[in-house]
């Protein structure tokens, strides 16, 4: 998929393209609803559109929205954007796919950045503050049988993402792909920092489903 990211918007690595390609193992086509969380430059949206899914996508950059409507644009399919952190923009609504690929680089600060393209990354000291905010609250804007996908990362454990998702009352939770590489440049920065430790050289990069009860 040939994409535009405007400059200070975070272009699609590798893990977003893990996750494109579980979205086309979905069922998804006319009538379905499609939301994508930290969308960036759109590409989970994009996909998702593509598949048939009358799609949204949210971010807190107005910088990331914009690249969203030209990619769109682009490629021929609507996506509906909205700006705001995590599922605040669409209150109420609900949902037959929820995919994210949120930030969830370890940082040395505490709490999420205001302002900068480390929004598109740093996620806390653990790594782990927005995507525990998605566990915890997606259950409630999936439609029944809905399915969430999210990209998550062993060095801010796996099995923990998998026991909130379980514990906020999503059922088949599992891990769909599982890639294990070199950390890459953003891991590395932190590892200097020293919020990762230094003798890891590795990190296993999953894609994690979870369906809502019928």
């Amino acid at each position: 998929m040939n994409l535009l990211t405007l400059p200070g918007v975070f272009a699609p690595i590798s893990d977003s393209w893990l996750l494109a390609d579980a979205i086309r193992q979905e069922t998804l086509g006319p009538g379905s609803r499609a939301l994508d969380i930290c969308t960036g430059s759109g590409v989970l949206a994009l996909t998702a559109a593509s598949c048939g899914a009358e799609t949204t996508a949210v971010d807190v950059s107005r910088r990331a929205l914009l690249t969203v409507r030209l990619n769109a644009l682009r490629h021929g399919v609507h996506i509906r954007t909205l700006r705001g952190r995590s599922f605040g923009p669409v209150a109420g609504e609900r949902f037959d796919l929820i995919v994210s690929n949120p930030p969830y680089v370890p940082s040395p600060r505490a709490d999420l950045p205001k302002r900068g393209p480390s929004r598109a990354w740093e996620a806390g000291r653990n790594g782990r503050i927005v995507l525990d905010a998605l566990c915890d609250t997606a259950p409630a804007h999936l439609r029944p049988g809905g399915v969430l996908l999210l990209v998550s990362s062993s060095l801010i454990g796996t099995d923990l993402t998998l026991d909130r998702l379980q514990n906020a009352g999503l059922v088949d939770v599992e891990v769909r792909t599982s890639v294990r590489g070199p950390l890459g440049p953003l891991m590395r920065a932190q590892q200097k920092a020293g919020t990762i430790p230094a003798e890891i050289d590795h990190e296993d990069v999953v894609v994690i489903r979870a369906v809502a009860p019928n």
